[in-house]
């Protein structure tokens, strides 16, 4: 199937690490799921005959696909033991980020693959807007990282397609949302996530679930008790607070301010400011909604609000209110919570890789289940981009033969090579990804920013054709 590496450095190679703990029905579909795994890295948003090279290799990458043998979960099940396996071997608490994002395809018919949601991105000819069917697929993922940042790895994912979808607002003309059971909601996918990857991370006590306002749901904080893990999540339910006569909103008036807290912000047109934010915190008896108390129990947890001082021009004012049932005693305790929940835009970075840089939505692959298997192996691709992106910044410090093998650091020594205004020492793992990030365009000057994933990803691609050109060469020479 087209290229191939030196074999000294197929026993080094992060696939063959990342993919160790895949078993599947049939060897020979272990085989070719580790060539597509290389193929796709290597040409990280090509279309799959462009990746594989010939029609002999796409038709198998065709016929991988379409195998119903083949399921998501044993695509991912050895990316998730090495998840486990960098989160056992990290110290401290760890962070599991929660979100959903939606996959939308171009077809002309949907029922091969289902809806999303209805747009009215179209107008009639007479100028009126006209509801449109989306047609895509739906997913939800967990991101383990630890506190600085360094993504460890996918905990658990769950992906669903919609065959009828009436809309939120559609339905609660007819019922009543809270008194629906969880288990008949799509939002039952928090709680599913939050179970799967707390069995799977295998200490409970270490890991936080981070998840926006969507995640505000009294029966995640009952999941989450009961795993014996823990929950921070951004609230937007005014939910009923001590006897019963007043909300959490009502006691949190009545907190006084505890601390301040300064962070940097930038507005519409890229300004930055520095924002003051006026942090309160209390222990809150907190009940479940009224028709749900019969079958859960109440719950004493952590309020957090961080309100901005004042009202900024040119941006919305910063508004949090957190929710955790982990303690919140002083200042710094609750600066340290609002740092773990900023956190949670990593998983939207690594959903934007998926999209941007996989190209996930561009694949022509007809059905749900199709789709489904090449998300899980981009899935694999893009952990790997962002963990390369992220490593330079929280452990710099790790040696370079982790990331890079022998061939890969010899290529880069030889065609990028190190500049003495460079801030990284030669021959370390920062100036190694530097070098990446300058083949995809980076300039590496003194005032610039850390390399970030649309670099990394074209310097990684860049890389993988500099190395097929080395080994064709060692090839003619023999």
């Amino acid at each position: 199937m087209g290229k191939s590496k030196p074999e000294g450095d197929r026993t080094d190679c992060w696939i063959d690490r990342e993919l160790a703990g895949c078993t599947f029905a049939d060897a020979r579909l272990g085989k070719r799921f580790r060539i597509l795994v290389e193929r796709l890295s290597e040409g990280l948003g090509d279309s799959l005959p462009m990746a594989c090279q010939d029609w002999a290799g796409t038709k198998a990458a065709y016929r991988f696909f379409s195998n119903d043998r083949v399921t998501e979960a044993e695509i991912l099940s050895g990316h998730v033991q090495a998840t486990r396996e960098r989160f056992q071997s990290t110290p401290g608490p760890v962070l599991v980020l929660h979100d959903t994002t939606t996959f939308s395809f171009k077809r002309e018919e949907n029922h091969a693959i289902g809806m999303t949601h209805r747009s009215c991105g179209r107008t009639d000819k007479d100028g009126r807007p006209r509801l449109h069917t989306v047609c895509g697929l739906l997913m939800h993922s967990s991101l383990v990282v630890t506190t600085e940042g360094l993504p460890l790895g996918l905990a658990a994912v769950k992906a669903w397609t919609r065959k009828k979808f009436k809309g939120c607002t559609a339905l609660k003309r007819r019922i009543n949302p809270t008194r629906v059971p969880i288990e008949e909601k799509e939002s039952v996918r928090w709680i599913d996530n939050l179970r799967e990857s707390t069995a799977v991370l295998g200490d409970p006590g270490r890991c936080v679930h981070i998840g926006d306002r969507e995640s505000d749901i009294y029966e995640l904080f009952c999941a989450a008790q009961e795993s014996g893990t823990h929950f921070l999540v951004r609230t937007c339910v005014d939910r009923l607070a001590g006897d019963g006569t007043h909300t959490v909103a009502d006691e949190m008036r009545e907190v006084r301010v505890k601390g301040l807290h300064s962070i940097e912000v930038q507005d519409a047109k890229g300004a930055r400011a520095e924002a003051v934010l006026e942090i309160r915190y209390r222990r809150i008896r907190v009940l479940p909604p009224i028709g749900k108390q019969g079958r859960y129990p109440e719950t004493t947890l952590s309020v957090i609000h961080a309100e901005e001082r004042g009202a900024p021009k040119g941006r919305d004012r910063i508004t949090w209110k957190l929710i955790t049932d982990l303690p919140v005693s002083s200042p710094a305790e609750a600066v340290e919570k609002l740092g773990w929940y900023s956190s949670r835009w990593k998983i939207e970075v690594f959903h934007k890789i998926l999209k941007s840089g996989c190209r996930a939505e561009d694949s022509k692959l007809r059905t749900a289940e199709r789709l489904l298997r090449l998300i899980a192996v981009f899935c694999i691709v893009s952990w790997r981009i962002f963990w390369m992106t992220m490593i330079n910044r929280s452990a710099s410090g790790a040696p370079a033969a982790a990331v890079f093998t022998d061939t890969e650091r010899q290529l880069l020594d030889r065609l990028v090579p190190h500049r003495a205004r460079d801030s990284a020492k030669p021959k370390s793992l920062a100036s190694y990804i530097t070098k990446v990030a300058r083949l995809g365009g980076y300039l590496a000057r003194a005032s610039d920013p850390p390399p970030g994933n649309i670099v990394m990803w074209r310097g990684m691609s860049r890389l993988a054709d500099l190395e097929l050109g080395f080994s064709a060469a060692q090839n003619v020479g023999n």
